[in-house]
């Protein structure tokens, strides 16, 4: 996968890069490579919709939250507002991520 890393211009990695990354590891042709990369993030959007957590091994876990309701203020006019009960979902890095991050940060 470095091949991808080293062509990431914007400095993010976007889900066409994962299925040509697809397409050149594992051998799956682009079509193919295309559509599994959709249906893993639809099915794991899905899942969070439905109110579901994703937890995936060795890489961390998506939290569905509900935040209270609380009073909040009008950055603009200062003006006190209610802020409604939201869902909203917490990404927190499993262990070994973390420490993959820290590693390759103290090479810079």
């Amino acid at each position: 996968m470095n091949s991808v890393l080293d062509d990431l211009d914007a400095g993010a990695l976007t889900k066409a890069q994962l299925a040509e990354t697809l397409f050149e590891q594992v051998g799956l042709n682009k079509r193919d490579a295309k559509d599994a990369v959709e249906v893993f993030f639809d099915l794991i959007g899905s899942s969070l919709v439905a109110g579901n957590d994703v937890k995936l091994s060795g890489f961390g876990n998506f939290l569905v939250r509900t935040k209270s309701p609380r009073p909040g203020r009008n950055p603009r006019t200062g003006e006190a507002v209610h802020i409604e009960s939201r869902r909203v979902v917490t990404f927190h890095a499993s262990p070994k991520l973390k420490d993959q991050v820290q590693f390759s940060d103290s090479k810079l």
